[in-house]
């Protein structure tokens, strides 16, 4: 029953995140890891005596240890990833201020030289 359970829940995060790709509401730079996730869930689900064997080799009592402790570096990486992604946010964020503002002052310096050049001409008449 377990099995079910788990080969249901990973094929449906598995076609969740296809599904969010396929509608463009994710891009797939952001969805890879996700997707390597849910079908190491499903494979693992699938041939769990494999995780079985591998919770044994790494030196794990139990396999249910080994997944807490695959998840807890997943989502430190995945923490690691995401602030990274928030910096170069941040960078980009402070690059398009920095240009509006140069924007802003030459349109600024450019509406003065067209109000002084029509002011000299109206003098002129």
């Amino acid at each position: 029953m377990e099995k079910w359970l788990a080969i249901i829940i990973s094929g449906g995060i598995l076609w969740t995140v296809i599904e969010l790709v396929r509608r463009e509401k994710l891009t797939f730079k952001y969805a890879l890891s996700w997707l390597v996730i849910s079908v190491a869930a499903l494979f693992f689900a699938v041939f769990d005596h494999l995780l079985f064997r591998i919770a044994d080799t790494l030196g794990f009592e139990l396999p249910s240890n080994f997944i807490f402790f695959s998840l807890l570096v997943f989502f430190v990486f995945l923490s690691l990833f995401l602030t990274i992604f928030l910096c170069e946010q941040n960078n980009r964020n402070d690059t398009i201020a920095q240009k509006i503002g140069i924007l802003e002052f030459e349109i600024e310096r450019l509406n003065k030289l067209v109000e002084d050049s029509q002011k000299d001409e109206d003098s002129k008449k």
